[in-house]
């Protein structure tokens, strides 16, 4: 059996935030925009994401004469799953944190 690796903090944050826009199809571009993360950090991410399953990619042809096709990207199933465990088990951390403080 395959031994899971932890995700970093990086990859929490894009899946979470491809959770946030549901089933639409987002470019690396504007995840970059809506999570913070530089194209170094965040394109290899995105690679690992999809290989194990998390992301969906595929290219989408410009509109705009001359332009490449670009890679699209939107969260699956199982993605899903595993950012709602993220949100879970981050508002948990975050109830205990506030009850140490009130001791």
């Amino acid at each position: 059996m395959a031994r899971q690796r932890k995700l970093s903090p990086q990859a929490e944050t894009l899946l979470v935030t491809l959770l946030d826009a549901s089933s639409k199809w987002l470019h690396g571009y504007e995840l970059s925009q809506r999570t913070g993360l530089k194209s170094g950090t965040l394109y290899p991410i995105l690679i690992r994401l999809s290989e194990i399953g998390l992301l969906d990619s595929q290219w989408e042809e410009s509109n705009i004469a001359g332009r490449p096709p670009r890679h699209i990207y939107r969260i699956t199933r199982k993605g899903a799953a595993v950012a709602h465990e993220l949100q879970a088990s981050s508002a948990k951390s975050q109830t205990r944190r506030r009850a140490a403080g009130a001791i």
